[in-house]
């Protein structure tokens, strides 16, 4: 068996965390197909480290997770784990967080559910494997890319669902990470809609995704229309991924400063309200493990991939100020982005890792112009970081500033950072020589998107930290379809040898856009 022959299938409850040990369990029964349960959204596996790893899965009635593993495709010794239930209170998602395992290896899992109500009748398992890091350098490589399922772009089983999934799946990265807008719970999802050269995009639709999305089952069906793409399905078995989240998960540009009051497509316009029901549903279908029992919300967190790599996760959307002017000349709540807690975390994390690079995951880009309509005197809003003035940092600037200040005063280097969000491919190189601060050292920031969504771009670039635009490609029109291919993720390569970063821009059908070799300080 090999990746491909693989079976094809897709917080919640309780997060049971289970050594690598031999669990006993009675024997199951198999019974009929019409009585036993089913992965319709099938398994994935996310947040793996060196010897731990989430798997999730989800069941269609409530049921108990079941879980073998064992670093043999054949199953040949396997170590069998009785999980948690299944049930309506989390949408019948379950996980199990493996922990013990050893590190350098191939792990294989198989998946299946014992249903509640006819004794033990067992489901037709789901198959996945996932590799765990060692501290032996090894070729790393990884993928990243954002926005799925976006201006009611879904699955088009004319064009072959969303096939992106399936060509970075072809490349067999040790993970990948998903930068935001997992879902798109603004953007209605029709059966059909005309796009470019006359030509018709047609959906499937399901009831939750034909309206913008405000009850909890709402949101959570918008996770489960993504899972019901067969090419997302194989990915998520073969591919462990890291989840963050942006705006789409709950409502286009959220801040303290979102008024729904006009939207008619809202009944609730309490954007709190919005907000605590996506959050429990992102964390019920994110392969995400929670941080602790202290702060089981956070999603910024750190990941070690052996020797060369060390990944930092962050959130720029949970601790913002309200989306304003951006200008504000001291920093303080209403001028956060990430806020002085996380600031220092990741500063900490940086300073304390001693892998040869450090990849930062962000939601949103540095340099480019994100805009958010205007303020009642007709001034300008922001959504990211750019304040559109090329001056010295100001508003939501200044974390950066002092950020990158730091980097270079404790001689942190290779730090390099990656993001999506504007549904565009762009390689971004920054230097103090350009900038309108001069105590930083030179950096690169990448974007690619969207992985199924319309395509837009480029943005206005803002000049503060001294953006170079090396190399970009976006769409001629606004919101063009997934039609015209110009769908993008990255690829990241280090070589254990030389220890040379290759990042590589890519398109829907693997075609390296633009490569940029780096090498380590």
């Amino acid at each position: 068996m090999d990746r491909r022959r693989f079976l094809q299938s897709s917080l919640a409850g309780s997060a049971l965390v289970l050594p690598a040990t031999r669990l006993l369990a009675a024997p199951a029964i198999v019974g009929s197909d019409a009585v036993r349960p089913t992965l319709p959204s099938g398994i994935q596996i996310g947040d793996v480290t060196a010897n731990r790893a989430l798997i999730w899965a989800r069941s269609d009635r409530t049921a108990r997770m079941i879980l073998e593993w064992d670093t043999s495709e054949r199953f040949a010794n396997p170590h069998r784990m009785v999980g948690p239930w299944a049930t309506e209170a989390t949408d019948f998602t379950s996980r199990v967080d493996l922990s013990g395992l050893p590190a350098g290896q191939q792990h294989f899992v198989r998946v299946s559910y014992q249903d509640a109500g006819t004794g033990r009748t067992l489901s037709e398992p789901v198959v996945g494997r996932f590799f765990t890091p060692g501290m032996a350098a090894r070729p790393v490589r990884f993928v990243w890319s954002g926005d799925t399922a976006g201006q009611g772009y879904g699955i088009n089983p004319e064009w072959g669902g969303m096939r992106i999934y399936e060509t970075m799946r072809q490349q067999h990265p040790d993970f990948f990470m998903h930068c935001g807008d997992t879902i798109y719970a603004d953007g209605p999802i029709e059966a059909e809609r005309k796009v470019e050269e006359g030509r018709i995009w047609r959906n499937l639709v399901t009831e939750e995704v034909s309206k913008v999305a405000e009850t909890l089952n709402e949101y959570r069906g918008r996770y489960r229309y993504n899972m019901m793409d067969a090419n997302v399905r194989r990915f998520a078995s073969e591919v462990p991924q890291i989840w963050q989240w942006d705006d789409h998960e709950v409502t286009n540009n959220w801040s303290d400063s979102k008024d729904l009051s006009g939207d008619k497509r809202y009944q609730e316009k309490n954007v709190g309200v919005l907000q605590a029901r996506a959050t429990r549903a992102f964390l019920e279908y994110a392969p995400l493990r929670p941080a602790d029992a202290s702060e089981p919300e956070r999603i910024y967190r750190q990941f070690s991939h052996g020797p060369l790599l060390d990944v930092f996760v962050v959130d720029m959307r949970s601790y913002r100020g309200p989306n304003s002017a951006n200008l504000q000349t001291s920093r303080d709540h209403d001028s956060d982005f990430m806020g002085e807690t996380q600031l220092k975390w990741l500063l900490d994390g940086l300073k304390r890792s001693k892998a040869t690079w450090k990849a930062i995951m962000a939601d949103m880009p540095i340099g480019l112009h994100v805009p958010d309509g205007k303020l009642a005197d007709g001034t300008a809003r922001w959504e990211a970081i750019a304040n559109g003035e090329d001056g010295s940092p100001k508003g939501r600037e200044q974390e950066i500033a002092w950020l990158l200040r730091e980097l270079k005063k404790q001689r942190i280097h290779n730090v390099v950072w990656f993001t999506a969000d504007v549904h565009y491919t762009a390689a971004h190189h920054y230097h103090p020589n350009r900038a309108q601060i001069g105590d930083f050292d030179p950096f690169w920031e990448f974007v690619s998107g969207p992985l199924n969504a319309g395509s837009f771009g480029p943005n206005a670039i803002d000049r503060t930290f001294g953006i170079e635009v090396v190399f970009q490609q976006a769409p001629k029109e606004p919101n063009t379809s997934p039609l015209a291919g110009l769908q993008f993720f990255g690829q990241v390569d280090i070589d254990p040898k030389s220890k040379a970063m290759t990042v590589s821009l890519k398109d829907l059908n693997n075609a390296v856009l633009f490569s940029k070799q780096l090498q380590p300080a």
